[in-house]
């Protein structure tokens, strides 16, 4: 599918350019997502988009954090360096699309699109190696584990920006519900952090009949459920944003026995970190409170994941208005709101200042649904973004 949005534009010289080969970049998706890889075995993803990259001429750094890449184009004698970065891999979810280029991996899918991403950078890296048109250092960073929160800490880890220094950088991500080819951005707080816990409650097992001879875990665990809903509600500042979520409870096996455990599994997460650490001191007290009011034991594993994603103002007044001059201001959303899921990005975010701004995939399935599907008629008008805000970063001196 060879799809124009915002065609108004298209006298531009960045869409004609792409456009001019925009469908062997939509076949390069539909392949990506054909053969999906978990976190950190993107192993084929890897090696095709090296091999392309060097065959435009870019400078390629392959096995950071395993299986990322870091490819770098210089032009002129700039001083100036940008990243941009995409991620690579899929999840672990059954595809339930029936779709020429579905997963042919068993229980592995491009469920949030990130097969989409890395097409778009790609678009984006072949049109800035046969233009040119700036003066500085281009880093393009494709990322692997992105899903698990793993992979932009292991890079970094590794010496990303030791290595590949930038002055800013910058990411992206489909946003389903969003029209088409809309861009979204938030200045602060723009994705919230997320941790996970691990919750034991060990009571006495015993006869289903004779429930005074066991400590019931389960009822100790219903207990905990419904007073975890305060913290949210009584703990946290009304003016804050606060989730947690149980997605997950196992107990027992039949119906006449009263188990010896029950184990909980939650999500945390937040914009703020002050109240990020409340709920790490809050749900384990009342864990344990809760468990011992009912004469059991409550064994808790919580475990920091990562950090709210907080774009810099600068940086995201930069990238909103390379939006608006380069595809006009109906291709800005108004008033976009930050999203409550979470994005490893947060750490290139920490090291360096930039944004991660959003666009709009349509009316799709939600990210990580069985049913989603990247829509490829994004690719150009997000690669022509790509292209304009590395031209106008690396060509304007007051930047």
């Amino acid at each position: 599918m060879n799809v124009m949005i915002n065609a108004p534009h298209s006298n531009d010289p960045v869409e004609r350019g792409i456009a001019a080969y925009l469908d062997e970049i939509i076949a390069f998706r539909q392949d990506l997502h054909q053969y999906p890889e978990l976190a950190f075995q993107e192993r084929r993803t890897s090696k095709l988009v090296a091999s392309h990259l060097a065959s435009w001429g870019y400078e390629v750094a392959t096995g950071i954090a395993g299986t990322g890449i870091v490819a770098t184009l210089r032009r002129g004698n700039g001083v100036k360096r940008v990243g941009i970065r995409a991620d690579m891999d899929a999840l672990p979810v059954e595809e339930a699309n029936e779709l020429d280029y579905a997963s042919n991996n068993p229980g592995v899918m491009h469920a949030c699109g990130h097969d989409g991403h890395t097409s778009i950078l790609l678009a984006a890296a072949r049109y800035l190696a046969e233009s040119s048109n700036f003066n500085g250092t281009l880093r393009l960073i494709f990322q692997p584990a992105e899903e698990i929160g793993a992979g932009a800490r292991k890079m970094i880890s590794e010496g990303l920006f030791d290595q590949f220094p930038v002055d800013a950088v910058f990411g992206l991500h489909n946003w389903p519900g969003v029209p088409a080819g809309q861009f979204g951005f938030v200045a602060g707080a723009a994705m919230a952090s997320v941790d996970q816990a691990v919750i034991k409650i060990i009571g006495k097992g015993g006869h289903g009949a004779e429930p005074h001879r066991a400590v019931d875990p389960v009822l100790a665990s219903a207990s905990f459920i419904t007073a975890l809903q305060s913290v949210v509600s009584r703990n946290v500042d009304p003016q804050d944003m606060a989730v947690v979520t149980v997605g997950s409870i196992h107990a027992g096996s039949a119906s006449n026995v009263i188990p010896e455990s029950v184990e909980l599994k939650l999500t945390m997460r937040a914009f703020n970190e002050g109240v990020r650490r409340q709920l790490e001191d809050r749900i384990p007290a009342l864990a344990r409170a809760q468990a011992e009011s009912f004469g059991a034991v409550a064994d808790v594993n919580y475990r920091l994941g990562f950090p709210a994603l907080i774009n810099h103002a600068d940086e995201t007044a930069f990238a909103c208005k390379v939006a608006v001059d380069a595809l006009g201001a109906a291709a800005v959303e108004k008033d976009f709101r930050p999203r409550t899921a979470s994005e490893d990005f947060a750490f290139m975010l920490q090291a360096n200042p930039g944004s991660y701004l959003f666009v709009g995939n349509g009316d799709s399935a939600p990210l990580h649904s069985a049913h989603y599907n990247f829509n490829d008629a994004i690719i150009a008008p997000a690669a022509r973004y790509w292209v304009r805000l590395v031209e106008s970063f690396l060509t304007d001196d007051n930047r």
